[in-house]
């Protein structure tokens, strides 16, 4: 079983920056791709960002581009996203994704990710 362990929400002005980190449980050849996704209130959850394991692949959602950048650390079993220039609209809880099972290095949808973690809380104050 997998264990996705998300840190690094918090309350941060508009402008500010944050980094989330995602702490993955199982040895990291299994992983095929990680992802970010968030979730406003009242809002469908999104998808923000992805990352191949082994290929470094990224894909970004139109509205964080040239904002946050996702990165892994695979001694840690860490996928990390960094986010910069935040505005209100990043608000939303955000949430850590597995897949382990896809093949090919394509965005994924959602349904591809088998593992989720619990979500961290991110505010932008405007």
């Amino acid at each position: 079983q997998v264990q996705l362990v998300e840190s690094g929400g918090g309350l941060v002005q508009a402008g500010g920056s944050l980094r989330l980190s995602c702490a993955a449980s199982m040895r990291t050849f299994n992983y095929r791709a990680m992802g970010w996704f968030r979730q406003a209130p009242g809002k469908e959850r999104e998808f923000v960002a992805q990352i191949g394991w082994s290929s470094t692949i990224t894909y970004y959602a139109d509205s964080v581009k040239g904002r946050f950048t996702i990165s892994r650390d695979t001694a840690k079993n860490t996928v990390y996203l960094q986010m910069n220039n935040l505005k209100a609209e990043d608000t939303a809880v955000y949430y850590c994704a597995a897949d382990t099972t896809s093949t090919g290095t394509s965005k994924l949808a959602q349904r591809s990710y088998e593992y989720w973690g619990q979500g961290t809380q991110v505010t932008v104050s405007s």
